[in-house]
């Protein structure tokens, strides 16, 4: 469980009573009284081996299992779960679906807000559900998720997720925990990119996320041609964690406009995105700052996952008194200031963005 989430609240205790009121109800049974019943506790920590948490582990023959261990998860077979309790039910939501039977219950705890952070799939009935300082729900798996097709979009739990989670809590942590913005850009970009990649905080390593649930994973690469400016059609297969699955890799080149030396896509990245990619597939992108102000004010942005964010600052190059001379490009280039409140408003928006100095 994600102490942090609810640093007011009495997690013991509330665990404590949660617990009591659903064996009352008869939702969860002691291990003393239970005949072939098979319980999971999702945590969000690896070490939980003290606590409440453990004695209701304990109490109820559970099995612990961290939301990170993706092995572990792995073990458990299809439709053999009866009970997982989860404080996590975005990133949890296809584990429960995949493991719990027809007829078992997932119960879940909400901080104050629960719209942002939860929604009932359609094949769940809410058996019960309470205050206890955090809002405690039990819901009842009604039978198998339905797939609808669609226009040939296949609407899943992962679609459901991605459309409805943009704010879920599980992404808003995710993206508090990315490594911290350069507050002034470094010296020398070639000389400082592969240090500062090595910290780069990957979305996929911060969801716990396989990247198995999405029916197609893509990563987009707009800047230059190469012979003129950096690639990151190389670099992503050599670095991001692509957990061995596949990506549909596209390279869209941008061309310099005129002697203003802007630089533009040749086609609007935002009608392309919208053509080519769709709500429910993983989608990485790297690209220069002009294109992804476009795709903000379309809101196409919000079909980006996580995005590599190449800002430009300009340096003053030539010194003439007390007049400086920009250097050449002003067009593509802005104020190191003005690179870091568009990473803000991308922070805002809901997208894992890194600065990319490549």
């Amino acid at each position: 469980m994600d102490h942090n989430s609810f640093d007011s609240i009495n997690l013991d205790q509330i665990l404590s009573l949660f617990f009591r009121d659903l064996t009352s109800e008869g939702i969860i049974m002691k291990k003393t009284q239970e005949q072939n019943h098979k319980a999971v506790f999702l945590s969000n920590e690896n070490d939980n081996n003290k606590g409440q948490e453990f004695k209701v582990v304990n109490d109820y023959n559970m099995d612990h299992i961290p939301l990170n261990d993706l092995e572990k998860q792995k073990s458990l077979l299809d439709n053999t779960v009866d009970f997982i309790f989860t404080s996590n039910f975005p990133e949890a939501s296809e584990f429960i679906d995949r493991t719990l039977k027809i007829g078992g219950v997932a119960t879940v705890l909400l901080n104050d807000n629960p719209s942002a952070a939860f929604y009932k799939p359609t094949n769940y009935k809410v058996l019960y559900m309470r205050r206890f300082g955090l809002i405690a729900v039990a819901m009842k798996k009604t039978g198998p998720q339905v797939t609808s097709v669609v226009a040939d979009e296949i609407t899943n739990l992962s679609a459901q997720r991605k459309l409805l989670g943009y704010a879920t809590e599980a992404k808003k942590a995710a993206l508090k925990n990315l490594e911290d913005v350069l507050l002034e850009p470094p010296r020398s970009a070639s000389g400082k990119s592969r240090k500062y990649l090595k910290r780069t905080r990957y979305l996929p390593d911060l969801m716990g996320d396989s990247l198995e649930s999405y029916p197609r994973r893509v990563f987009i690469d707009v800047g230059l041609p190469e012979k003129d400016g950096g690639s990151g059609t190389d670099w992503f297969p050599k670095n991001y964690p692509t957990r061995n699955k596949n990506f549909v890799i596209y390279k869209i080149e941008t061309v310099t406009e005129g002697s203003s030396g802007k630089e533009v896509s040749q086609i609007e990245m935002s009608d392309w995105l919208r053509k080519n990619v769709k709500e429910e597939e993983y989608v990485v992108m790297k690209s220069e700052a002009e294109v992804v102000e476009e795709m903000m004010r379309s809101k196409a942005i919000m079909l980006v996952d996580e995005l590599f964010l190449e800002c430009k600052p300009h340096l003053p190059t030539k010194h003439n008194g007390d007049n400086v001379k920009e250097g050449n490009n002003r067009g593509s280039r802005r104020a190191y200031w003005e690179c870091l409140a568009l990473y803000g408003k991308l922070r805002d928006e809901g997208v894992a963005v890194h600065q990319w100095w490549g």
